[in-house]
């Protein structure tokens, strides 16, 4: 079978290649060779989370791999049949648990049972989307495609410790995925979120959660829950102190758009719960139906669909045109992309 050759330079030149390659990869069959892996990043090469997602994938489906150290700026992968069942994976550091979880994602759709991936990293870390977001809008798009997925945060872990711990429970779906038909949000129905704070005063996530709610209430007539997360000291097993909040608003189809803030040492709790909030705001005012980042995370999965998919982004990221390329070297499929870098825009996928 023909190797894909993949240049990680390509795009916006960061993981996500490697990871959606890796995962279309154990899925498709193909081997892939990457080369000039997170070329324009500072620190080149593999770090331990894209060491580990690859390590995962591999073990799924028995793949033969060259390159797998740390650094390394090129990588073969055979891949074998994807085999279910249960996968634990340590990244070591704070890497992002649900940057991981990209490829095994996608890998998880060949298998012909459920897999189980538990993961240890980082749950709410920079750069990255946060674990309450992959559970209640990441998940839930996929599932409402026919993508059977189940996240569990069990343990928050921040930088720089990390030792945060999930649970991802997936089971591919027996009838194939269904297309998305999604270009405009429609008419806000309620807005949630999670606001949390980890060996710190549980007056952190109120005062997170109060500014953010006080924010919304000026621009949106609807209901607004966000709950507070804290741990007391007496039972609190996490590895090292953080905060954060998560946001998200639905309409009257169930769309979600979402946005987050972190907190940082010497940044007021007022501040992150404002920054979610007019960051929420903004992408709901381009009226487009998926933020950002979901608009990436989701194609490949359409790219499988039983159908065309249409879907509005609140943001043409470089992430969404780089992931349409990388997608169309292993799979026959026609993805339109309208909209400039930084706009809102429509994406169009034709299987």
């Amino acid at each position: 079978m023909t190797t894909v050759e993949i240049d990680g330079s390509y795009g916006e030149g960061g993981g996500q290649i490697l990871r959606t390659a890796i995962g279309l990869s154990a899925l498709t069959g193909h081997p892939v060779h990457v080369y000039n892996i997170r070329a324009n990043r500072p620190n080149p090469g593999l770090s331990h989370q894209h060491l580990k997602a690859v390590e995962v994938v591999a073990r799924m489906c028995n793949a033969e791999c060259e390159g797998l150290e740390i650094g390394s700026t090129e990588l073969t992968f055979e891949p074998d049949r994807v085999q279910p069942g249960t996968y634990e994976i340590d990244i070591g550091t704070a890497g992002s648990v649900t940057l991981l979880l990209q490829a095994p994602k996608i890998a998880a759709m060949a298998a012909d049972d459920t897999i189980v991936l538990r993961v240890r990293g980082g749950t709410d870390v920079k750069w990255s989307p946060p674990a309450d977001y992959e559970e209640h809008v990441n998940a839930r798009l996929l599932n409402m495609i026919g993508y059977g997925y189940r996240f569990e945060i069990i343990k928050r872990g921040h930088y720089p410790r990390g030792g945060g711990e999930v649970e991802a429970v997936i089971t591919p779906p027996e009838d194939g995925l269904k297309p998305l038909k999604a270009v405009r949000f429609g008419e806000p129905r309620r807005v949630m979120g999670v606001s949390h704070s980890v060996r710190l005063p549980p007056h952190v996530a109120q005062r997170q959660a109060t500014s953010a709610a006080e924010i919304l209430r000026e621009h949106l007539d609807v209901e607004i829950t966000i709950r507070t997360e804290t741990y007391p000291k007496e039972i609190d097993t996490h590895a090292g102190p953080g905060s954060g909040i998560v946001l998200w608003v639905e309409d009257d189809e169930g769309n979600r758009i979402a946005a987050s803030a972190l907190g940082e040492k010497g940044k007021p709790a007022e501040e992150v719960g404002r920054g979610a909030a007019q960051t929420l705001l903004k992408r709901l005012d381009t009226g487009m139906a998926l933020d950002g980042h979901m608009g990436d995370q989701i194609l490949p999965f359409l790219a499988l669909a039983d159908g065309p998919s249409e879907y509005g982004v609140t943001e043409v990221d470089p992430h969404l045109t780089t992931n349409a390329w990388v997608v169309r070297k292993f799979l026959d499929v026609d993805i339109e992309v309208e909209g400039e870098e930084g706009e809102p825009g429509v994406v169009r996928v034709k299987p």
